[in-house]
């Protein structure tokens, strides 16, 4: 068996080796292929001469080109990415200065013990809807979506939104349900101060390079993922369900089986939700997420060409600085819980993403309230 290594552009998750392994696979002699999104290549395995022109048309069918990946700057060099952010940043601050004068500041902090707590969840996820899970999983909407099509040609604008509907309800569904069961995983576990710290930290560090990689300040760091191999997503049936025929169940089962196949933000809250030691708050945490990604989820093809060009480029910048603080504060917490003194320049009271589940100790001595 000989083997071919072929350079591919234009990758930025594992759901794009997931897309252009297949295709590749549909050539003529090749037996097996490895796609790996961080070297930007293909590995092409085969027994008999295999077409290149072929292998060319089916990668830029999956949306790619052949070619090798221009090393990126650490730093941006485009001034305007400089200023926008500014920008972002100055209008993020006065935004939190008036909704502290207002005292609208109060609803920004995360907690499951009131409704309005889970609001900063909400927009976590609306952002990540319009960028790394619309990134991530935005393939395999299209793809079911292309299939419903083909079986209904002459259906209108509404029917052909159904696959839609169905993806994402089966998507909600999933992440209450499931996060529901992580978060119960979590209260089997007596955490510590320091464990819940740690795990405060993680949170924080994963939102902190997103929201770094959304200001576009760093290109180099935009390769850097958080996600799941693609054996486990192959093992859990995700490619094979987008393979079968169309049907609202496969539709559903699919948007279903998206919870392991997260994006950055998706682990930062599945990590959040098992901090939280309550089947509950694990629910509330992961429901009102994936509730948040709908709109871009739903909207690809449709409601998302509202965010190109110019808007979007705003849209993304503000949301990176706005991600970046959020994790600071989260950081606070972090070092607060495992007993270190920071240099952040955040009140020790910020309670951004940590629950209140560590035990109260004061001078080394745990108060319990009966």
């Amino acid at each position: 068996m000989f083997k071919t290594t072929i350079p591919i552009k234009g990758m930025h998750c594992r759901s794009c080796e997931l897309l252009i392994e297949d295709e590749l696979k549909t050539v003529s002699g090749v037996k097996r292929a490895e796609v790996s999104w961080k070297r930007s290549c293909a590995d092409v395995y085969y027994e008999e001469e295999v077409n290149n022109n072929e292998i060319r048309q089916v990668v830029e069918k999956a949306g790619y080109k052949i070619g090798i990946e221009e090393k990126k700057p650490l730093f941006s060099k485009n001034l305007e990415d400089y200023i926008e952010v500014t920008v972002a940043g100055v209008a993020l601050f006065f935004l939190y200065i008036t909704l502290n004068i207002f005292g609208f500041s109060q609803y920004f902090n995360v907690s499951t013990a009131s409704p309005t707590g889970l609001i900063p969840i909400f927009l976590i996820g609306l952002t990540a809807g319009f960028s790394t899970c619309m990134a991530l999983i935005g393939g395999l909407i299209l793809g079911v979506s292309a299939r419903f099509s083909e079986m209904h040609p002459d259906a209108n604008t509404l029917t052909k939104f159904k696959p839609h509907i169905y993806f994402n309800t089966g998507r909600i569904i999933s992440y209450v349900l499931l996060g529901g069961a992580i978060g119960a995983i979590g209260s089997l576990f007596q955490l510590s101060s320091f464990s819940l710290g740690l795990m405060t930290m993680g949170v924080a560090l994963v939102m902190f390079t997103l929201g770094l990689q959304l200001t576009g300040l760093f290109p180099r760091i935009s390769s850097a993922g958080f996600t799941l191999p693609t054996g486990i997503s192959r093992l859990l049936g995700i490619n094979e369900s987008q393979k079968n025929t169309y049907s609202h169940r496969n539709s559903f089962t699919l948007g279903a089986l998206t919870f392991f196949l997260p994006c950055g933000f998706t682990q930062a809250m599945q990590l959040l939700a098992i901090s939280s030691g309550s089947f509950w708050k694990g629910a509330a945490i992961m429901g009102i997420f994936a509730l948040g990604t709908a709109p871009g989820l739903l909207g690809i093809g449709g409601i998302t060409s509202i965010l190109k060009g110019f808007f979007a480029q705003k849209f993304f910048k503000f949301a990176g600085v706005a991600v970046t603080v959020l994790a600071l504060y989260n950081m606070q917490n972090g070092i607060n819980l495992i007993g270190l003194s920071s240099i952040l320049p955040f009140s020790s009271g910020t309670n951004a993403l940590a629950f209140s589940n560590a035990p109260n100790i004061v001078n080394g001595v745990q108060i319990i309230k009966m």
